[in-house]
């Protein structure tokens, strides 16, 4: 009878992907993987790394044991572990993914040292005074006058938007882009909201909010609509 597998080393253009069996032990699982590394990939003289991805399929792996199959395979020559993939989340992973994806409603208004930050979208319902910052994971809504700083994307998402009813910030920053507020803004407020976003040249710039319907149509979570 053949024997099962624990572990199937893949050569990729990318290097090795290494697919580990999530039924059996995780000692098992080590020793055939120390077995077969060891074997196949002791490393050759041109000192040229391999990139290697490890899929652990629906197996939980704590800390300290990826950190120990990081080790075993950097022990064998020229093997550099690019990443841990699984399947399975913690607790405390799923709630913060849960909560980067929620829309945080805020009704208030936020003064002059005052900083108001959410993991998700926020869509603040007052108004941001000159020295205020609002700041999220995701996009930003504020349904009165932005006149502070607003920061959205902080989470690293590039496709990120601010909006504002009436937009005079003394600075916007999607993700790591940065822009500046002029020196001064024309009299009186703009009654038509106004969006900001990173453009094709990795610069935020300004436009009607009905430019978002083209540029990011996933904004509209709404079903059944027209």
């Amino acid at each position: 009878m053949k024997k099962m597998q624990n572990v199937t080393i893949k050569g990729t253009k990318d290097g090795l992907t290494l697919h580990l069996d999530d039924s059996c032990s995780y000692e098992a699982l080590k020793r055939e993987m120390d077995e077969k590394l060891s074997v196949s990939y002791r490393g050759n003289e041109d000192n040229h790394l391999i990139s290697v991805k490890v899929k652990v399929g629906n197996r939980y792996l704590t800390e300290t044991q990826k950190e120990e199959m990081k080790e075993l395979i950097r022990h064998k020559k020229n093997l550099v572990v690019e990443e841990i993939q699984s399947n399975v989340i913690t607790i405390e992973e799923a709630n913060r993914l849960k909560a980067a994806s929620e829309i945080f409603p805020i009704t208030s208004i936020v003064r002059s040292g005052q900083i108001l930050e959410v993991p998700g979208d926020l869509l603040l319902i007052g108004d941001v005074n000159p020295g205020g910052t609002v700041a999220a994971g995701g996009n930003i809504f504020v349904m009165g006058a932005l006149k502070g700083m607003a920061h959205a994307g902080r989470s690293g998402n590039g496709q990120a938007v601010i909006a504002a009813s009436v937009m005079k910030p003394s600075q916007l920053r999607i993700n790591d882009c940065i822009n500046r507020a002029p020196d001064q803004y024309p009299e009186g407020d703009k009654r038509e909201m106004e969006c900001a976003y990173i453009n094709e040249n990795q610069q935020i710039v300004v436009d009607r909010l009905q430019a978002l319907v083209q540029l990011r149509p996933e904004l509209t979570r709404l079903e059944g609509g027209r």
